[in-house]
Formats: structure tokens, sequence, C-alpha cells
């Protein structure tokens, strides 16, 4: 299997120097469920895109400080192929920016809501289980970093799980397009970190429920697992 990781993040501040890229943080919740597999970082935050989109089996995109509302070429550029993608129904994973970005790729909408930062951890009830979503989890909690919200979906798109904050927690289009608004590559040593940075930049009271979320139980390798087994249904 050969998958490509599309690298969003623009971020050039210390923290993105201190850790390893979004791309790597992928590989390293990946590749040890599926050692065999080829895991390619793709820098489309950089305007570097595969020649074809039939080069990978699958793709992940990744989060951003980025909005999708934003103007940048590149984001241009990433909604174009989420279109191509979509339109051959290649696998293709969004986390964050990345589940953000289909919506709007694909016709929804994406918006700051009144809520304001989710940031911490988060849950998500899941209220459908796909065949790939095995062992079936009723709530997984993941980390969580972000200010905006799919606020309306593309058509065909199915919501499978949410909270009362984040009504649009992950969806899914057919058996090609798995998203979720949450972060299952992010560690407590970086989430710590971008609170830290966020300190004195958002309302305190939301870094200080933050740094205790940090602490808790997160569950991203049983998502990860999910991720695997989403693009080996896609070859049966």
């Amino acid at each position: 299997m050969k998958i490509g990781i599309l690298v969003t993040s623009n971020d050039t501040t210390d923290l993105a120097i201190r850790f390893p890229h979004d791309g790597i943080k992928f590989i390293n919740l990946l590749q040890p469920l599926r050692p065999d597999w080829q895991l390619d970082c793709i820098q489309v935050k950089d305007d570097v895109f595969p020649d074809k989109v039939e080069d990978y089996n699958g793709y992940v995109i990744c989060g951003s400080p980025a909005s999708v509302n934003g103007t940048d070429v590149w984001i241009q550029h990433l909604f174009e192929m989420i279109r191509e993608l979509h339109l051959k129904k290649i696998p293709t994973v969004g986390l964050c920016f990345g589940h953000q970005a289909i919506a709007v790729a694909l016709g929804g909408a994406v918006e700051e809501p009144t809520k304001g930062w989710g940031l911490g951890t988060a849950p998500t009830h899941f209220s459908v289980h796909k065949p790939w979503m095995q062992p079936p989890h009723a709530t997984l909690t993941l980390y969580s970093a972000h200010h905006e919200q799919v606020s309306e979906l593309p058509d065909n798109a199915e919501v499978i799980g949410g909270d009362d904050f984040c009504n649009i927690g992950a969806f899914t289009i057919g058996d090609h397009i798995f998203t979720s608004e949450y972060h299952p590559e992010m560690t407590k040593e970086f989430m710590s970190a971008v609170a830290d940075q966020l300190e004195g930049h958002i309302p305190q009271p939301v870094i200080d429920k933050a740094r205790v979320d940090i602490e808790n139980e997160e569950e991203g390798e049983k998502f990860g697992l999910w991720m695997v087994q989403f693009f080996e249904h896609n070859l049966n």
C-alpha cells in the first residue's frame, strides 16, 4: 500500500521547528500498524502535488493553522485535487484542516462559530459505524485544536459523529472519503506546547480547560487503526 500524506501546515513558528511536522506525526501513528506500507509526505503547503492522483492508493490530508477560507494558491490547488480524488473515488482521509478542506472543496461550508476555540481533547460520539471502523467505539476522544468548523455538508455526505460543541465532528462520502475534525496524530507534549503558544492570544479559560484535558486519556491509536482499515477496505 502506498499512501500520500498531504502536509498542509504552514506554521513557521518555534513550535513547528521544535516538533516533527504533521506528516511525520502521521507516519509515527500509522507505520507501526502497517510496517510494510509506503508512507510519503507531500508538501502541498509549498504548492507541491503528485504528478497524478493515481500515483498513490490513498491520501491523508493533515491539519493546519491556515484557514480553508483563505485565498492562498496552494489551497485552491488542494481543492482541485480533492475534487479529482472524489471524482475518481480514491480513498481520502481528512483531519481538522483536511476535514474542512474536503467539505469546502465539494460544496460545503466552514465558519467560525460563536462557541470559539476547541482546544485540548474532544469526544466524538459515533452514531454510524462503517465497515472499516473495527472494533466499533461509541465514543473516541482525540486531541482538538480548531476555531473553525464545518457548518454545511457537501452533497451526499453523511455525518457519522460529533458532539454538542461540534455537530459535524466526522463525516463520510460513500466509502472513499472519511473525515474527523480532530487529531489522532498529536502527542501530549505537542498539545502542551500548542497551549503554551496560544496563551495570551485566546481566552484564558480555554487555555485552562485545555491543560486539564491534555492530561486525560486520548484514543488516537484507535482512530489510526480505523484509518488503515479504511484504506484496506477500499482495496477489497
